[in-house]
């Protein structure tokens, strides 16, 4: 039989990564770090934290191994340790959507009823080939550059309503963003109806999209 001393600390060991995962804001952090790198600030901003709260749950997520950074000047830029955290974090989303009540009523606040049609990856990958769809990123412009869907035009969200002429008025148009739990795509779509053009949105999203390993641009690659 083995030491109970040392199973013990090998359990400890990992229930350190659930102990970093059991923070709402960290979780958020790792999405926002699933669709690039990006420095304190740029989190921060992003999270609606101050640096000091950004950076404490940063060190947290980084002592659990699941984030790391490198260093350019005085700035510290972080990233996902691995995609296997980026799947992780996928499935953990998963595993409560099916067996915690509560995040269904929270996901239909947030996101709103399913007012608004959806494709999946293989009817984007067919329709896309056959020159029937317009891909439409509506993530921020960083996240863009940092990786998009091939051939996807970017209009951040807040953007659309004063660019919708630079979509073809006759062709249909696929929105997505970060993932299945982004509201951006769904704010896209409605915007896009409202305005008299045919949209729908991608099932999910670019968190998704690299984990089922498809092919990913960015901006300035050769």
């Amino acid at each position: 039989m083995g030491d109970p001393a040392r199973k013990a600390a090998l359990y400890d060991a990992f229930a350190r990564t659930g102990k970093a995962l059991s923070s709402g804001k960290r979780l958020e952090l790792l999405d926002l770090l699933a669709q690039g790198e990006r420095t304190v600030d740029a989190l921060a901003k992003a999270a609606g934290l101050n640096l000091t709260t950004a950076s404490a749950h940063l060190q947290t997520l980084k002592q659990a191994g699941l984030v790391a950074t490198r260093r350019e000047g005085v700035r510290i830029h972080y990233r996902l340790a691995g995609d296997d955290v980026a799947a992780l974090y996928a499935l953990l989303r998963q595993v409560a959507q099916a067996h915690q009540t509560a995040v269904e009523p929270a996901r239909t606040a947030y996101l709103g009823t399913d007012d608004t049609a959806e494709v999946d990856r293989e009817d984007l990958l067919a329709r896309t080939a056959a020159g029937e769809v317009v891909i439409l990123d509506v993530r921020p412009a960083e996240e863009y550059a940092a990786g998009h869907i091939p051939g996807a035009r970017s209009i951040p969200v807040e953007e659309l309503a004063y660019r919708i002429a630079e979509l073809p008025q006759e062709t249909e148009v696929v929105t997505y963003c970060r993932g299945a739990y982004c509201v951006l795509a769904y704010d896209a779509v409605r915007l896009l109806r409202e305005s008299g053009r045919r949209a729908v949105r991608l099932t999910d999203g670019m968190l998704e999209w690299r984990l089922a390993e498809l092919p990913v641009e960015r901006e300035g690659a050769a």
